[in-house]
């Protein structure tokens, strides 16, 4: 909830600017508010930068005043929505059940869908990280046939990791990224594991995306704060765009 018509304006466009060389290497998309959506939209446009939500409703239409359903989001051409995103779980209260009605509305609406899943410090603490966050997992995918499978991203959010000062390690984030991965395959099979992408999502920035994209199951990055700064957020799609070309030469 940053930023008002003009400066989400301003900051699309410099971020379009600034990423429009690093896209035919990595995928970029910007999630504005949701009443920024369409002038962010016309920003990006061009510029091959996905415009995405920060979320949606599980109904089509109907009397939810206050919400806002896929339809309307491709209506504005939104192309990808957060669901479960950490913020949304721990402050909104949507449990699980809620985010996996969104994720499966979403996805039949032909959106991408990046389903957010992460522990808070007290469970990580208990030694809770691997059961909260394959409970999530599993929830959050209930129900979606394995054919909608390539139009979902997983980011991980450890939660004790975002504003608080506390970072994850590159070695806390494959830890994690890893067990996520193989239970995918054990939800579907190895090929659905390898090919979706496990983002991370915690105090990402322009100094510590390097050792955190050179982890084998870091496939990108779900960025928060970081990306209020074009030239910081610019930096990490820089990053995360040369990873991807030095992994294309070794192949």
């Amino acid at each position: 909830m940053n930023t008002d018509l003009a400066s989400a304006y301003e900051l699309a466009d410099e971020v379009a600017a600034g990423c429009a060389k690093f896209v035919v290497h990595t995928d970029v998309a910007v999630f504005p508010p949701f009443p920024y959506l369409q002038v962010v939209g016309k920003a990006l446009a061009h510029h091959g930068i996905l415009l995405g939500a920060q979320d949606l409703y599980y109904e089509s239409n109907g009397a939810f005043t206050g919400e806002v359903s896929a339809e309307m989001l491709v209506d504005l051409n939104v192309a990808i929505a957060l669901c479960g995103h950490s913020e949304r779980r721990h402050i909104i209260g949507e449990d699980d059940q809620l985010v996996n009605l969104k994720v499966r509305a979403a996805l039949d609406a032909g959106l991408w869908v990046t389903l957010c899943i992460g522990e808070k410090i007290e469970q990580r603490e208990a030694g809770r990280t691997q059961d909260v966050t394959i409970a999530q997992l599993t929830a959050g995918l209930e129900d979606v046939p394995v054919e909608q499978m390539r139009q979902l991203v997983i980011a991980y959010e450890p939660v004790w990791a975002i504003g608080t000062g506390r970072n994850a390690t590159p070695h806390d984030a494959q830890a994690v990224h890893r067990v996520i991965r193989a239970e995918l395959a054990a939800i579907y099979d190895q090929s659905i594991a390898d090919s979706v992408r496990i983002q991370y999502g915690g105090s990402v920035n322009a100094n510590n995306a390097g050792e955190l994209i050179a982890q084998p199951d870091v496939d990108g990055f779900l960025v928060g704060g970081a990306s209020l700064k074009s030239r910081e957020f610019i930096a990490i799609v820089q990053t995360v765009a040369a990873a991807r070309q030095l992994e294309r030469a070794r192949k």
